[in-house]
């Protein structure tokens, strides 16, 4: 019984024919979009230009902007629902891109009560997608055991033969399916659609991350400023549960100590973490106050090379 290798010719093949079908995909999709924006360059002729084109981008972004954009018979919340259930993976990337400015719209109309079942299409398609990929885990990480020695510390408390159990800390809970939303399920809807933008957020341009620090300040102040205005207006201030302050960190944390070299983005992010630190500190939500404070902390550090000091590296003036 014979098995193919990826240097056979069966496997090559195979391979061409994904490469064909995803491009014949993306080619659909850019002519669909086309019918939407009033122009589509024609250097836009794959996934991955489609991602990154900043004219495209702009049209999106202030179509979504629209006040009456969301409804359920939007044709653009329409192509960015059918983008996502593409088999092609770099579609879907077109697809996060724009959850920033889809849940902060979204977020910021709900006291409106007008029609937003484009919007909720999408962040429940992006909720069921990774329901299906977690497959009813939830995302952890391991801790350490302080009581346990270590080759920086003994454990005050002998440990003899005791197995070291593993500490785990649950960063998301196990999600379950969802195909309505509600206003109880709300926050961790939106929550979850952020979770999965941040766990490709290394492939995100930067527009799209300013995006998401602008209307994070939006969400901590309920002041929005007027695109080419010095004015600005108020809000009904949104509610920030854990379920969606938890992933807008871990986002912002990217912003702020990333590889990236935009220096916009880097004031963007600084500016929108201060405002949800404040925004803590007027709810007296001491969870929050200790996440934001401690990510503004971390970015002092950053900045700061005599903060940045790795305790556990031996001083070399002390050294014989």
């Amino acid at each position: 019984m014979s098995s193919s290798n990826p240097g056979s010719p069966s496997a090559t093949a195979t391979s061409s024919s994904s490469a064909s079908s995803f491009s014949s995909k993306a080619h659909s999709c850019i002519q669909a979009l086309s019918s939407i924006l009033s122009t589509v360059p024609s250097s836009v002729s794959s996934s991955s230009s489609l991602l990154h084109d900043p004219t495209v981008s702009s049209q999106i972004s202030t179509l979504l902007r629209d006040p009456d954009s969301g409804s359920g018979d939007n044709n653009l919340c329409r192509w960015l629902y059918d983008t996502f259930h593409s088999p092609d993976p770099e579609l879907k990337l077109v697809v996060l891109r724009f959850v920033p400015i889809i849940a902060g719209i979204y977020l910021s109309r709900i006291a409106l009560r007008k029609s937003l079942a484009g919007f909720e299409a999408i962040l429940l398609a992006l909720y069921a997608h990774e329901t299906t990929a977690r497959d009813g885990q939830p995302i952890s990480v391991n801790v350490p055991d302080l009581t346990q020695p270590s080759i920086y510390h003994e454990a005050k408390s002998s440990a003899k033969s005791q197995a070291t159990e593993l500490n785990l800390a649950v960063i998301s809970p196990t999600l379950e399916p969802h195909g309505t939303m509600r206003s109880s399920r709300r926050a961790r809807i939106v929550g979850v659609a952020l979770e999965l933008y941040y766990s490709k957020i290394s492939q995100m341009p930067v527009s799209s991350k300013l995006e998401f620090c602008e209307f994070c300040d939006i969400w901590a102040t309920g002041i929005q400023n007027k695109p080419s205005s010095s004015s600005s207006s108020k809000q009904k201030t949104i509610l920030l549960p854990w379920e969606l302050l938890q992933p807008s960190l871990r986002i912002l944390g990217h912003c702020l100590l990333g590889a990236h070299k935009s220096k916009k983005l880097y004031e963007a992010a600084s500016m929108a973490t201060k405002s949800l630190y404040e925004r803590s500190l007027r709810d007296i939500d001491a969870k929050a106050i200790l996440a934001t404070s401690s990510l503004l902390r971390l970015e002092k550090m950053a900045m700061d090379p005599k903060l940045n000091v790795d305790h556990t590296e031996i001083d070399m003036s002390l050294a014989l």
